[in-house]
């Protein structure tokens, strides 16, 4: 693994120990700080305690599942910026979409190949950058504002709190302003992902951002067939 995700907290929901007791393994043996939770209950407290880089969720849990505790997590002040990896047993499409819906940045079916598990992560971590030294980090775009240094984008001024994809989404939208990118040039830019992957996630996406833009969310265009431009 890449020296500068040594160290990054992990925390793994799953009401099976047996998975949970493999994962840690596999992602200490990484370098991770992994944590492990078994009762979903115990999920908030833990977090906001942990401060997790990622959360790894189980999707079929009783009591609380895992949809539910992801809309937990995006309404936590906290919390709200951390990605979102679900795992679980379900691979229908629809199951997928619902969880990117509710600001799930990856979506993994089991049983799980490890390697392809560390892989994603690693991906999606690797997203968020360290701010940059002397350096203005700002892309402007109407009345939408975008700060990599900082990690932050306001809409008029007003703060706007975006996922590690969906900053990383609308960055790339910014800087190639005027410019159509396909579903599948997003895919492999903003998720990594060759071009097997559903395209429907970037539609997911894209709905997500336009609905937190608000008023501006009419610069993303769609272009039928295509894919998305940005333009004032």
């Amino acid at each position: 693994m890449m020296s500068n995700l040594v160290g990054k907290r992990i925390l793994v929901v799953d009401d099976e120990p047996d998975v949970t007791d493999l994962l840690k393994f596999k992602l200490s043996r990484e370098g991770y700080v992994v944590e492990a939770i078994n009762n979903p209950l115990e999920i908030l407290g833990k977090a906001r305690e942990f401060s997790p880089d990622l959360f790894l969720l189980d999707i079929m849990m009783p009591d609380l599942d895992g949809l539910k505790i992801a809309r937990m997590i995006r309404a936590d002040g906290k919390l709200n910026a951390v990605p979102i990896v679900f795992l679980t047993a379900r691979g229908e499409i629809e199951d997928r979409i619902k969880g990117l819906e509710l600001g799930a940045d990856d979506y993994i079916a089991k049983p799980f190949d490890s390697k392809e598990l560390v892989l994603r992560i690693g991906l999606i971590l690797r997203r968020i950058k360290e701010p940059k030294a002397e350096e203005d980090t700002r892309l402007c775009v109407g009345d939408v504002e975008l700060d990599e240094g900082s990690h932050a984008v306001t809409v008029k001024g007003v703060p706007v709190e975006l996922t590690a994809t969906e900053f990383k989404l609308l960055k790339l939208l910014m800087e190639r302003k005027g410019r159509v990118q396909s579903r599948e040039n997003l895919l492999v830019n903003v998720w990594n992902y060759d071009t097997d992957t559903e395209t429907r996630t970037i539609d997911t996406h894209i709905r997500r951002l336009r609905e937190k833009l608000g008023e501006q969310a009419a610069l993303i265009e769609t272009i039928r067939g295509v894919g998305y431009r940005i333009s004032e």
